[in-house]
Parts: C-alpha cells; sequence; structure tokens
C-alpha cells in the first residue's frame, strides 16, 4: 500500500479552492501555523493511491471523500449510480472541486474538517517551533 510520506512536523491540508470551507480552513492554517503544505486539489492532481490511503486513514470508502450534491456531480450520477473504487478516484481526478470536506493530517493524524474552526482544536503544541511554509 502506497504511503503518503509526511514530515512529522509538517501539517498537509488536502483541501479544494472552489469549496468556502476548503478555503477557510487553508486560511486558518496558514496564519497559524509555518509549516503547513496546502495542496489544492484542483491545481494538482492527486494520486488513486493517495485518495485510498487517506480513505483508509479516515475510516471510510473513498465515495464518502465526494459530495453527493454537489451540482458537478448531480450533472453526471444520481442515486441510482453504482461505482467503484476506481470509478471515485475518477470522480475526483475530473471534478475536484466535489471533495465534500478538506483534509487536514497532523503527525499522522487525518482528520475532515467539517468546519474550519474546528481545526484549532488539532493545532495545540504542534505548531510550535515550526518555521517554514511550503504550498503546491
Amino acid at each position: 500500500m502506497a504511503m503518503i510520506s509526511t514530515d512529522k512536523n509538517m501539517i498537509k491540508l488536502y483541501y479544494s479552492s472552489k469549496s468556502s470551507i476548503g478555503e477557510q480552513t487553508y486560511s486558518y492554517l496558514n496564519a497559524s501555523v509555518k509549516e503547513i503544505l496546502a495542496i489544492d486539489i484542483t491545481k494538482t492532481n492527486v494520486p488513486g493511491s493517495q485518495w485510498k490511503d487517506i480513505a483508509e486513514h479516515l475510516g471510510i470508502k473513498i465515495g464518502d471523500l465526494i459530495d453527493k450534491d454537489h451540482p458537478s456531480f448531480t450533472k453526471s450520477y444520481d442515486d441510482t449510480t453504482h461505482l467503484d473504487e476506481n470509478d471515485w478516484i475518477k470522480v475526483l481526478d475530473n471534478n475536484p472541486e466535489v471533495l465534500v470536506y478538506p483534509v487536514v493530517i497532523i503527525n499522522d493524524t487525518y482528520t475532515q474538517i467539517k468546519n474550519p474552526s474546528d481545526i484549532e482544536k488539532k493545532l495545540e503544541p504542534n505548531s510550535k517551533g515550526i518555521d517554514e511554509k511550503k504550498h503546491i
């Protein structure tokens, strides 16, 4: 299984800049910590193996990463559509804006951020001593 390599001190964020929750979460993290690797999935292609790893760490299916009410999803699919793991990855590849919630990784702990203010609870002492920002 492919693993996402993460520096233990770096906070990693997978988000869509086309989502208000994603943008707010990115802004909050960017203002709060110095070392963040922010991956805007509307600009950077995330390999299927990473989506599988993220879903596995979150304890969900890849399809659960997708907002099934998003217009980009509903224009092509409906409640009767059955997609397998690879199909869900293709949906994310072709329509990254359908990512339902940003995913933050802190010290190998994966969390979907449903409310940008939730990130504050995750940032306790993890951000001390960090001195570099990275953005993809």
